[in-house]
C-alpha cells in the first residue's frame, strides 16, 4: 500500500477551501417568504407556465410545442431539475437566459422564449423570480424533445447576430415626466407581461417591427389584435373598466379572450392586481393609434340581430350533410347557447354575435379555429365553456356557418374557404399574409453566397489586372 502525503502547500490549500466553503454555508442569508412571494408574482406576470407546461403535466417541465413560421419551437424544463432542468443555473446564468437569451451552456435562445421583452425586467425581480424557481418549484427530471428547425434556422449561434440587430437590452428607464401609475403599466407592457410579443407584427428576421408596436400580430395560425386606441381596429373605443376587466376576465360584451390571449388570462393576467391591471390599461391607452388605412367602421359595431330560423325549421334536410344552409346549421350548433338571433344571454356568459370582434375582423383565422376547437378558461372562479365542432362538422360545414355568421351578424367582408378550415383543422396554417421564411432564407443564402462568390472573382481578376509585366 502507497501511502500519500500532501505537501505544506497542498494541505494549505486543501483546509482553506474548506473553510471558505464552511463561511459560505453558515453565512448564506435565507430565503424569506416575501422575496418568495414577489418571486412568484413576478413568475405570473411573466406567463412562464403557459410556454413551459404541457396540459395535464407537471408545472415547468416544458414540451409545449411553439408554433411559428420557421417550425414549431419545443420549451424547455424550467424547473430547478439538475438533471433535465435549471438546477445548477447561477443567478448569473438564470440572468443571462431570460434578459439575453443566452442558456448555461452558451447556446443562443430562440426570441420565441421573449427574452426581448424580458430585457426591460429589473434586475430585483429577476432575482426574486430565481429564487422562487430554485425552492418552490418542483424539480421534474424530464426531458422534453429538442427543437428541430429547418436549416438555417437549425444554427443557434446565427442569433448572436440576430441579438446585435433587434436585442435592446436596457432594462426599463421610468420616464419622469409621467406618473407612478403610468410607469408601471408601461414596465408591465413593455417588459413582463411581454404584450408585443403577440400583438406587434413582425419583419421577415421575425424582430417585433417597432414602428408598428402593438398593431397586431401572428400567434401561430392565430391572430393577435390591434391593442392600440385605434377607434376602428385597435381598443380606441373600449373604457379603462372594460380593458382591465377584459384582462381579468378574459370576457366584455364586444369582445372574449380565446386561444393564446385566452390561456394568458387563466394562467396570468386573471392573478394579477387590481392596480397593475388598471396601470397597464392606462399605459395602453396613452400609446399613439396605429395607422391601419382606411377601415369603414369600428370592428366591433358590425351587424344586428336577425332571425332566418323559420325558415328553416320543417324542413327536411339534405341527404348531403356538406350541402346544409348557414341557417340550418346555425340552429342546430349555436342558436341553443347564443339565442336565436344571436343576441346571447342577458347574464352575458353567451355573448351576442353582432357588435362583436370575432365576426366584425375580416381576419377570420380566429373565429373558424373558435368553431373547430372551442373555447375554455377559468374566470372569477367559475368556468366559461364553449364546446368545439371539429369533430362533427365537415370543412365545408364551417366554412358554411362561418360565413353565415359573418354575412349575417358581422362584416359581410370577411370571408372563410373550405381549404383554410382544412388547413386549421390540421394544424398547418399560418395566419394570413405570413410568408414562407424558410424558403425566403435559403433564397437569401444562395443570393448571398452568389454575391460573394461574384465578388471573389472580381478580385482576382482585377489584382491579375494590375500585376506588372517584364
Amino acid at each position: 500500500m502507497t501511502i500519500k502525503v500532501l505537501s505544506k502547500q497542498r494541505f494549505c490549500q486543501l483546509l482553506g477551501g474548506l473553510l471558505i466553503a464552511a463561511s459560505q454555508t453558515l453565512n448564506a442569508a435565507p430565503v424569506d417568504d416575501e422575496t418568495l412571494s414577489h418571486g412568484e408574482y413576478v413568475s405570473i406576470l411573466g406567463d412562464c407556465v403557459a410556454c413551459h407546461t404541457v396540459p395535464g403535466g407537471e408545472p415547468f417541465a416544458g414540451g409545449v410545442k411553439l408554433p411559428t413560421p420557421i417550425g414549431d419551437i419545443i420549451a424547455t424544463n424550467i424547473t430547478p431539475s439538475t438533471s433535465a432542468g435549471i438546477g445548477n443555473y447561477s443567478l448569473e446564468q438564470f440572468d443571462a437566459a431570460v434578459r439575453r437569451g443566452v442558456r448555461a451552456d452558451g447556446k443562443r435562445l430562440y426570441p420565441a422564449m421573449p427574452y426581448t421583452a424580458y430585457a426591460k425586467v429589473s434586475d430585483e425581480d429577476i432575482a426574486a423570480m430565481y429564487e422562487w424557481f430554485m425552492n418552490e418549484v418542483k424539480p421534474v427530471d424530464q426531458r422534453p424533445p429538442t427543437t428541430e428547425l429547418p436549416f438555417p434556422f437549425n444554427i443557434r449561434l446565427s442569433m448572436a447576430a440576430w441579438n446585435l440587430l433587434f436585442l435592446d437590452d436596457e432594462p426599463f428607464t421610468p420616464d419622469p415626466s409621467q406618473s407612478d401609475e403610468w410607469n408601471r403599466g408601461a414596465y408591465l407592457v413593455e417588459g413582463l407581461t411581454h404584450c408585443g410579443t403577440c400583438h406587434t407584427p413582425r419583419n421577415l428576421l421575425m424582430a417585433e417591427d417597432s414602428g408598428l408596436a402593438l398593431a397586431g400580430g401572428a400567434v401561430g395560425a392565430w391572430f393577435a389584435p390591434d391593442i392600440t386606441p385605434n377607434r376602428e381596429t385597435g381598443i380606441g373605443d373600449w373604457g379603462t373598466e372594460e380593458i382591465v376587466q377584459y384582462m381579468k376576465t378574459g370576457s366584455i360584451a364586444k369582445s372574449q379572450a380565446a386561444g393564446p390571449m385566452a390561456e394568458a388570462v387563466d394562467h396570468s393576467l386573471r392573478y394579477v392586481t387590481d392596480e397593475d391591471l388598471q396601470a397597464m390599461a392606462v399605459y395602453l391607452q396613452s400609446l399613439p393609434a396605429a395607422e391601419t388605412g382606411e377601415v369603414e367602421q369600428a370592428v366591433h359595431t358590425w351587424g344586428e340581430p336577425g332571425n332566418q330560423l323559420a325558415e328553416v325549421r320543417g324542413v327536411d334536410w339534405p341527404d348531403d350533410p356538406d350541402h346544409l344552409s348557414g341557417p340550418q346549421l346555425f340552429d342546430a350548433y349555436c342558436a341553443a347557447c347564443h339565442q336565436p338571433s344571436a343576441q346571447g344571454t342577458p347574464d352575458g356568459v353567451m355573448p351576442a354575435l353582432f357588435n362583436h370582434t370575432a365576426t366584425g375582423r375580416t381576419q377570420t383565422n380566429n373565429l373558424a379555429l373558435v368553431i373547430l376547437g372551442g373555447i375554455h378558461w377559468v374566470a372569477e372562479g367559475h368556468e366559461i365553456h364553449m364546446p368545439g365542432f371539429a369533430h362533427e362538422l365537415s370543412d365545408q360545414q364551417i366554412a358554411t356557418l362561418s360565413n353565415y355568421l359573418t354575412d349575417m351578424y358581422g362584416n359581410p367582408d370577411a370571408d372563410i374557404s373550405v381549404d383554410q378550415v382544412a388547413a386549421l383543422r390540421e394544424g398547418n396554417a399560418t395566419a394570413e399574409g405570413q410568408l414562407d421564411l424558410v424558403l425566403l432564407a435559403r433564397i437569401g443564402m444562395v443570393v448571398g453566397v452568389i454575391v460573394v462568390v461574384l465578388v471573389v472573382i472580381w478580385l482576382v481578376r482585377r489584382r491579375r489586372h494590375r500585376r506588372p509585366h517584364y
